[in-house]
């Protein structure tokens, strides 16, 4: 496996092209981990105080329109 300091060397070595490529995938890859996340704890119920939340919310009239 390369370390940190070799896979910057290679990251500062790319094309624009080939860097904006790589911003893209590393970004889509993140926010894919947070998509399974988010879902992982939805599912056990670790979120469900966000509903609650809201909820409450809704009842006291302090939710508005986007």
């Amino acid at each position: 496996m390369m370390d940190i300091k070799t896979i910057k060397e290679a990251i500062e070595s790319l094309s624009e092209e080939e860097y904006v490529y790589l911003r893209k995938w590393f970004s889509d890859k993140d926010w894919s981990k947070w998509d399974k996340q988010i879902e992982q704890n939805s599912s056990v119920g670790k979120l469900g105080f966000l509903v609650k939340d809201a909820a409450s919310d809704k009842e006291k009239g302090k939710l508005r329109e986007l």
